[in-house]
C-alpha cells in the first residue's frame, strides 16, 4: 500500500501503543488496523477501489497536519484510510495506482510509527483483507 511497505508490514507497539484491531485505546478500542507507511511515501490502492469522498479524522485543531483521508469502495468492500492526502477524493483508481500521500505524522505524535488506519465502514477487522 505504501512505498518502502511493499508487503504491508503491521505497526505494532511503540510508546503510542499497538496499531492490531481492537488494541486498547483508554476507555476505547482501536477500531482499525494500522500499516507502516513513512511520512511523506506514496500511497496505492490495495486493490481496485471508487473514491468516495473526504474522511475528517479529528476535530481537535491541534492535529490539523494529519486530519484527511479517503472512503474507498472495491471488491464488495467498503473501508476509510486515514492520514493519506489524497490526490483527488472522487472517481475510479486500479490496483497499484497511486491514490495519495502519506501525511506528516511525526508532527502530531512524535516517536509514533507512522502509518495508513484502515478502518471498515462498519468498524469490523481489516486485517484478513490487508
Amino acid at each position: 500500500m505504501c512505498v518502502g511497505n511493499s508487503l504491508n508490514t503491521r505497526r505494532t507497539s511503540d510508546s503510542w501503543g499497538q496499531g492490531h484491531h481492537g488494541a486498547s485505546r483508554g476507555t476505547r478500542e482501536h477500531q482499525g488496523l494500522d500499516i507502516k507507511c513513512n511520512d511523506g511515501a506514496t500511497v496505492y490502492a490495495p486493490f481496485d477501489v471508487t473514491l468516495h469522498g473526504k474522511v475528517t479524522v479529528y476535530t481537535d485543531a491541534n492535529k490539523a497536519a494529519i486530519n484527511n483521508g479517503i472512503n474507498l469502495r472495491g471488491q464488495g468492500l467498503c473501508f476509510k484510510l486515514f492520514y493519506v492526502q489524497p490526490d483527488r477524493y472522487y472517481g475510479s483508481v486500479s490496483k497499484g495506482q497511486r491514490i495519495g500521500v502519506m501525511m506528516p505524522m511525526q508532527t502530531v505524535y512524535p516517536g509514533i510509527t507512522s502509518h495508513v488506519h484502515v478502518q471498515m465502514c462498519g468498524k469490523s477487522d481489516p486485517t484478513p483483507y490487508f
